[in-house]
This record gives structure tokens, sequence and C-alpha cells, in this order.
């Protein structure tokens, strides 16, 4: 069997696998839904989310210890996950296949020569590392903080820096002088510039990262338009924010393959770049055997990523897709663990002004996005994080993006943030409490055991509602609701209603009502005759069958004594109430009677409510509900709580 055919193979199981994984990511208990299933497992073998996290919080999260396993194996055996296991590679290959399908040899060997713009992706990753470098160096200028893991960090990135000062410009070391250069102004800003956050870290590698992308762009778009469809995991029909920038992304990624076979693994992947950079290492590499070559460049014809096999091997091009070796008549081509003999590039094509451009960029994306205030007192209130989420800085330094707690949150009301939080918060997970089936649950912790990199902490229910050894802390709150008294139909237009406080899953309730009674119009109404509990009127003036509720009422008053009581049914000219009008007030004079209605108006309280929004979701208040939590009080950020003796 060829080494092809079992690359094939290899790359159908693995998408497979991982398309499992998404539909496994579904809150159940059968075979088929999250019960067991490693659903992180990919995202656990990406090494850019694993360095990003390390990068802005100095820790690694247990689950991405996957990823020293796929450094490990590229550094032997060369950029393997990108040929033969990423999910997304694999679309990119089957897409850029049907495209050439029909082309000459020649159009083939024009598409998939080597171009400039593929260094495009170093610079790219270069952006998106760069603003998680913030409070990394910054905690390494403080000796106080330092711990082995920083130590061994330091010592790596000392490592990177002299390797790529050898090989980014050879002649010049001026790029690394001047990103050692940028790196000191930003720890003298950051001691010296108070900008609440600004000079700090932010993960932003998933906006880009291949795994991240394909996981949000399977979860928010293909298996909802899946479940609307065949209701697959599903039985109603999921929708998620911003679906249109979703399928910008993702589907201009998959179209531009027909142009330029794999075009974002060429051009865009920064996964692909970190593995070009650590691929130059590998002992085992594609390359010729001998130089005695034909130049037919029938081995470029096929080469998936743009390497250049029949000249000077690119070897951080190379993903290892093994066509060369089939397509070269000569049998030149080989895997080896010896050079190639037509002689090998080994690293990234870099000009000094790109590398200190991207690097400058990425350093003053943190301050540029933060300097409007949205990590203090210029935050959104609207912006409902998921229960266990970490306080706002450390949460955008740890959440990719991934879209794993939206797709098990089993009411959907966790959505991809795309507005509220800005770029630096973009496809961020947030609630929004109108969409789903209800808002956040009571008894679920789903989304804080799913998250790969602790955005979302794991919480115990015991936590979460502040039971047990959590009594003194309380429960967890992720808002608090308020009531819009300009929308509510009781406060507002007088209309009984009472389903927020219906519906108030805590206990006893943080929703109350408060008893009133309100004239309804033209509710003063002419008596022509009281007789026991009906009341006949002087016209006909009622609306037939409209006030037997039980919230209406006939207030009767004479003098100083009075009665209110309840309607059981009416006609246009007579009313019939629940009980005999006391005598003393049936006096011959009585001309009039007020029709009342009886108001439960809503009232918040603050110290039981946990703003988990179903009060929202419940509101028979269409558009703009008249009960709306907002971020005030949670329990993440102590600076928004409402009440100074709140635990």
């Amino acid at each position: 069997m060829r080494i092809t055919t079992v690359r094939r193979i290899t790359q159908i199981f693995f998408f497979v696998l991982f398309i499992w994984f998404c539909i496994a990511s579904t809150f159940g208990q059968s075979f088929w839904q999250l019960r067991g299933w490693p659903v992180n497992w990919f995202l656990e073998l990406d090494p850019l989310a694993a360095l990003g996290t390390i990068l802005t919080t100095r820790t690694l999260y247990s689950g991405l210890l996957w990823a020293i396993a796929t450094v490990v194996l590229t550094v032997v055996l060369g950029r393997f996950f990108c040929g033969w296991l990423c999910p997304f590679g694999a679309m990119h290959h089957l897409i850029g296949y049907l495209g050439s399908r029909g082309r000459s040899v020649r159009e083939k060997i024009a598409a998939n020569r080597y171009m400039g713009a593929q260094r495009i992706k170093y610079y790219l990753l270069l952006v998106l590392l760069c603003p998680a470098l913030g409070a990394f160096v910054l905690n390494i200028a403080d000796s106080s903080t330092w711990d082995p893991l920083s130590i061994a960090c330091v010592l790596c990135l000392l490592a990177i820096s002299v390797a790529v000062s050898q090989k980014v410009d050879p002649v010049s070391r001026r790029p690394i002088t001047v990103f050692i250069g940028l790196a000191v102004l930003w720890v003298a800003a950051g001691y010296f510039l108070k900008l609440d956050g600004a000079f700090s870290a932010s993960l932003m590698t998933g906006l880009l990262d291949p795994i991240p992308l394909v996981y949000r762009s399977v979860n928010f778009l293909l298996l909802p338009f899946a479940d609307s469809a065949f209701h697959l995991t599903s039985a109603a029909q999921r929708h998620y924010e911003g679906p249109w920038l979703t399928a910008f992304v993702f589907f201009s990624a998959l179209i531009l393959n027909l142009a330029i076979p794999r075009f974002y693994c060429r051009f865009l992947c920064p996964l692909g770049a970190f593995f070009g950079i650590l691929g130059r290492y590998a002992l085992w590499r594609v390359g010729k055997k001998t130089a005695q070559c034909s130049q037919c460049s029938l081995c470029d014809s096929r080469c998936e990523g743009a390497c250049d096999p029949a000249g000077r091997i690119r070897i951080p091009e190379c993903v290892l897709c093994m066509n060369c070796l089939y397509t070269c008549h000569e049998d030149l081509m080989g895997y080896n663990t010896f050079r190639s003999a037509s002689g090998e590039s080994i690293s990234p094509d870099l000009s000094r002004r790109g590398f200190i451009t991207a690097a400058v960029c990425g350093i003053a994306a943190v301050p540029m996005l933060r300097i409007d205030g949205k990590l203090s007192q210029n935050y959104d209130p609207a912006l409902i994080r998921p229960p266990g989420s970490l306080a706002e800085p450390e949460f955008l330094n740890r959440c990719i993006r991934c879209g794993q707690c939206a797709r098990v949150c089993p009411t959907n009301v966790i959505q991809p943030d795309i507005t509220k939080a800005g770029i630096e918060g973009l496809w961020t997970p947030a609630l929004n409490m109108r969409t789903g089936s209800s808002g956040c649950q009571m008894n679920c912790t789903a989304c804080s055991h799913i998250c790969p990199t602790a955005a979302i902490r794991p919480i115990s229910l015991e936590e979460k509602l502040g039971r047990g050894v959590f009594e003194k802390t309380g429960p967890i709150r992720i808002g608090t609701a308020f009531i819009d008294r300009s929308r509510c139909l009781p406060w507002a237009m007088d209309k009984p209603c009472i389903v927020c406080q219906e519906n108030c899953p805590v206990s006893p309730k943080a929703i109350f009502a408060k008893e009133s009674f309100a004239t309804v119009r033209d509710g003063n109404l002419d008596v022509a005759e009281i007789s026991g509990a009906s009341v006949l009127l002087a016209k006909p003036v009622l609306q037939p069958d409209r006030f037997g509720t039980g919230d209406f009422f006939v207030l009767v008053q004479s003098g100083d004594n009075f009665a209110r009581t309840r309607i059981l049914s009416n006609s246009q000219k007579s009313i019939i109430l629940e009980s005999r009008i006391s005598p003393e007030l049936t006096t011959a004079d009585l001309k009039k009677l007020v029709l009342q209605v009886r108001l439960q108006t809503p009232q918040i309280d603050p110290d039981l409510c946990t703003g988990c929004g179903i009060c929202e979701h419940e509101c028979p208040v269409s558009g703009l509900r008249a009960v709306r939590v907002s971020a005030e009080g949670e329990s993440r950020n102590k600076k928004h709580s409402l009440l100074l003796n709140r635990k």
C-alpha cells in the first residue's frame, strides 16, 4: 500500500473522528452524547493554544499536555499534523483536489509554485503571539513572580531568539535588537502608565488558529444547519449569533482552494507557521536522494505545501503529503534522515521590515483595544459570561474561541459574542437570555467542564448553588435582573402579569410581587340596580366576559365604608360578583361603582438574584424584554457588586 493511500485513510479517519467529537459535545446521556468522549482532543493537540496560555497565564492546563506530544513528533517527523491529522487541512486538501481536476500539468505546476506571500502566515503568527507576551514580559521583569515554568519559558524564548537572529537576517541583527528594545519599552510603559490592564496580555491566537476555527465553524454553522433539516443532535433548532461572520471566514477559506490548493494552509495558518518553525529541526524530511534530476517539475504539480520539491526544497512549507514520492518518474524523491541532495531552505523567508512591523502591530494591539476602558468603568453591562468564568482580563487570557461551551449548553443560551466585547472578545462566549429554550439552568455546569483552557473554570453544582461548604460564599452570580417599569405590563400598562415571578427558580424567589389596585380606563360605572351579588349598569358599556379572569374587582364605597369584591363574570350591562355587597353599602343613593384591576408589580431582591436570566427569557414582552439581566452583581468581579455587604 502506498504511503499516500495511508495518508488519505488517516485524513478520513481523523476527520470523521473530529466530526464525531463535535456531535458528541451534546449534553445528554446517550452513547453519542457527552459521556466520557475526549471531545476536546484536537484542541489539546494544538501547541499554539498551549503556547498562548503559557504566555498569558504562565500555567499549562493539564489537558493541553497533549500538545507536547505534537511538538515532539513534529521535531522528529516534520509537519505531520498539517498533512495527516488536521481536520481543517483535510477539507482544504479535498477541495483543492477537486479544483485541480481538469487542469493541465502546466497549470498545476503554476498553482503549486512557492510564492513569496506564503511568508504572511509567519507574520500573522507573530501578530497573534505578541499580545500574549504582555503580562509575561512584565512578570519576568519582576523576579519575585518567577517560578520554574517562567524560567523554562525564558530559556525557550532565548533559544528561539538566538535561532531567529541567526536565520531571519544573516547579515543584520536589527530585528532582534528592535524586538528586545520593544520589550524593554513595554516593561517601562507597564510600570509607569496605569491604563487599567492595557499593558497586559490577551490570548488572540484563536481568531485564526485552524483548530478553534474549525470547531466553532462546525458548532455554529454546520451542525445547526443539519439539525434544522434532520434534527440530528437537537430536537429544537439551535441559533447562534453572527453566522454571517463565521460563515464568511470559514467558506472563504474553503472556496479559495479552488484557485490555489491549500490556500489557507499556505498563506494564513498561524499553526502551520508554528509547525514550519519547528519543522526545520525535523529528523525525517522529504528531499531528493541524488542530484541527478531532469527538472521536469512533475513533483511540483501535486505538491500540497508549495514547498518547491523540484529545486531547493523549503522544509518549513512541506506538509508531508508524500505526493512527490510517486509523481517522480525517476524515483529521486524520498523521506529520509539526510538532507535533500539538491539543497534545502530551512528558515522562513522573512524580511526585516515585515518582522518589525508584525511585532509592533502585535505589541500595540492590546493597549489600542483596551484604551476605551472596556475592562474597567466603561464595561458593557450586557456582556454576561457563563457561570464559572474568570474575571474578564484572566478570561481573555485563556479563551481560545472554540465554541465548545456554546455547543454543550443544553438551553442554547450561550452565544458567540460579536459586538459587546469588541475585537478582543470576538467569538468569546456570552449569554443571550432571549435565545434557546430557557436561561441558564440552575442545575447545569456543563460549560465549565468542557472548556479546554479553564477560561470557564470547572465548578461543582454545590458551588454554583452556594450549598454545603460554599454556603458562606453564596451562589455564583452571573448578573442581576432589573425591571424596566416603562415596559413591564403591570407597571406601565396596568395589565396583570407575574410570569417572571412564577418562573424564578431561586428559593426563596428573587422576584416577589407587591399587590396594588388600579382603576381601569373608563372604570367609573353608572349603576342602575344592585341586587345581592348582581349589579345592573345604567348603560351597556362593558366588553362581555372580559373581567371574569379573577384579576378584576368592583370597589363600592359609601361614606367611610367601602368593599372590594371580585368579579366572576360580566356581560355588556351586568356584573356577577363573587359575594354579596354589604347592605350598608347598597343605599338608594349609590349611583356609581369603580372597576379596578388587581396588579402584582414585580420587585427584584438583589440579595437572592443570581442572574440566571430565566425571567428575561420567559417575559411575555417580545422584543426588548421588560425584565433584563445585566452584569452588575456578578461574582467574578467585585467591582461590579451592587451591595456593599454582599458575600
